[in-house]
């Protein structure tokens, strides 16, 4: 079988399903990542059987997630991360460094998900800016490949303030 197929008919499935509250579909900024908003507990099946190895749960403790999250993911043998980013008040250059790090502790694949992939993105893009020295235009295009909308001025407000060393 084709090396990227698993993760082909992932996409295929998830984008098939029902994926967030705001009807946002799965995305894959690179190769080893994919975001999204709100993973149904079939979608984290799907996950798994695409060789997603870790699920990044951005949304907050009080957060609806129809299911118990943890659990299903704990059941099929995932790492499940909570790292609670409350809106645009979370997207700050602390916080993508923690999601940086996260990131970088997976060495298989990523389902890092929100609400509807909104926070995803934000962070991602502080990521890309603020941790990999991408250029701003460079770090909102991949934000905004990952997910990101409205969040965008929180994600320029983040960048225009001193870099935290």
């Amino acid at each position: 079988m084709h090396p990227h197929l698993p993760k082909l008919l992932f996409l295929l499935l998830a984008c098939a399903g029902s994926t967030a509250a705001a009807g946002q579909a799965l995305k894959q900024p690179r190769p080893d990542l994919f975001t999204s908003g709100q993973p149904s507990a079939q979608q984290l099946r799907d996950a798994v059987r695409s060789g997603v190895t870790t699920v990044i749960d951005l949304r907050m403790p009080h957060e609806d997630r129809g299911y118990d999250e943890a659990a299903a993911a704990e059941a099929l043998g995932l790492r499940y991360v909570r790292l609670p980013i409350d809106g645009a008040a979370g997207i700050s250059e602390a916080n993508a460094r923690t999601l940086d790090r996260l990131l970088r502790q997976d060495p298989g694949t990523t389902l890092l998900h929100c609400a509807s992939g909104n926070r995803a993105g934000a962070l991602l893009a502080l990521v890309r800016a603020r941790v990999q020295g991408a250029p701003v235009d460079d770090a909102l295009q991949f934000g905004r490949d990952a997910g990101l909308t409205s969040l965008e001025p929180a994600v320029r407000a983040a960048l225009e303030r001193p870099a935290q060393p």
